[in-house]
């Protein structure tokens, strides 16, 4: 058909209210999952799943704005539970829904995409032509360390008080001015306190106090550090800051540090201490993933 949009055509498909799974977005652009699925991903850069959550998300962020309630916002993103959209918000945002505030500028609900699409109020979408979009590698790694990290603390609320802090790798150290980290409570804790430490010195502030480090209390502690770490380095990204010094006062004495390196370093050590995780709790018996950030992608997004 002469003028026809194909295009916009799977757009519509993505972002229709009765379209809530892969298979009815695929039936609305007359296609079979795999084709619509391949056909979004190469002309977008972006899987249709993952982008019908994230221009829902921005919707709701608009729509919190101008005062709908968590409840409604939750409901009309297409979230069961106003829980699991609080989860998903604070994960993309860096704040709770109840924290949302009125934007200054017209792409203030605007989250990170490699497409420049984005939802325009009240009904349409924004193709945003200079985009500056974080590295997918670096935004798929900071967002899978933080995913697998909660991960791996939920587990561990099943774990037994006495096999949770049985120490399977006596002398273990991960960094010698960390300590010891022989039992699983050492790890997840350290992997809480590692971005609480750092987080602190990036905002200049104190250093932090020393939460619990059962698993309830670190699970409390890193939803309260992981989004404001994922929006931290979405920030440097964003102002190009990665050559950035910060001179940590909280060293001693105080050392200087590029900031690039800084998420390198707990990049890095994250990825280690995960894995040390997964080792202590299959000595304990209890089943566990690979941690893979590939089967992570497809059970976020949908796509095999």
């Amino acid at each position: 058909m002469e003028g026809r949009d194909r295009l916009r055509e799977l757009l519509d498909a993505v972002l229709d209210e009765e379209h809530r799974t892969l298979g009815d977005m695929a039936g609305g652009a007359h296609s079979s999952p795999y084709h619509f699925s391949r056909l979004l991903s190469r002309d977008t850069g972006e899987p249709p799943v993952a982008m019908r959550r994230r221009v829902l998300l921005e919707r709701a962020a608009w729509r919190l704005r101008r005062g709908t309630s968590v409840t409604d916002a939750a409901f009309e993103a297409g979230y069961e539970s106003v829980e699991g959209f609080s989860r998903a918000f604070r994960r993309a945002f860096g704040h709770v829904p109840s924290q949302a505030s009125v934007a200054e500028s017209p792409g203030g609900h605007w989250l990170p995409a490699p497409n420049g699409i984005h939802f325009h109020p009240p009904t349409s979408l924004w193709v945003h032509a200079q985009e500056h979009s974080m590295n997918p590698v670096t935004e798929l790694m900071v967002q899978h360390d933080l995913d697998d990290t909660r991960a791996l603390i939920d587990l561990a609320k099943g774990v037994g008080d006495g096999d949770y802090r049985h120490e399977h790798l006596p002398g273990n150290t991960v960094l010698t001015w960390d300590g010891e980290e022989s039992s699983l409570a050492a790890v997840l804790e350290h992997l809480v306190w590692s971005k609480e430490v750092w987080l602190a010195s990036v905002e200049g502030a104190e250093l932090p106090a020393r939460g619990g480090d059962d698993a309830i209390s670190l699970l409390a502690r890193h939803d309260a550090v992981a989004p404001r770490w994922l929006a931290t380095v979405r920030e440097i990204d964003r102002r190009g800051g990665w050559e950035d010094r910060l001179v940590d006062a909280l060293c001693e004495p105080p050392e200087s540090f590029v900031m690039s390196s800084v998420v390198a370093h707990v990049l890095t050590f994250a990825a280690h201490r995960r894995h040390l995780a997964r080792q202590l709790l299959r000595a304990g018996g209890h089943a566990v993933d690979h941690g893979d950030p590939i089967d992570w992608l497809r059970a976020r997004t949908g796509v095999a």
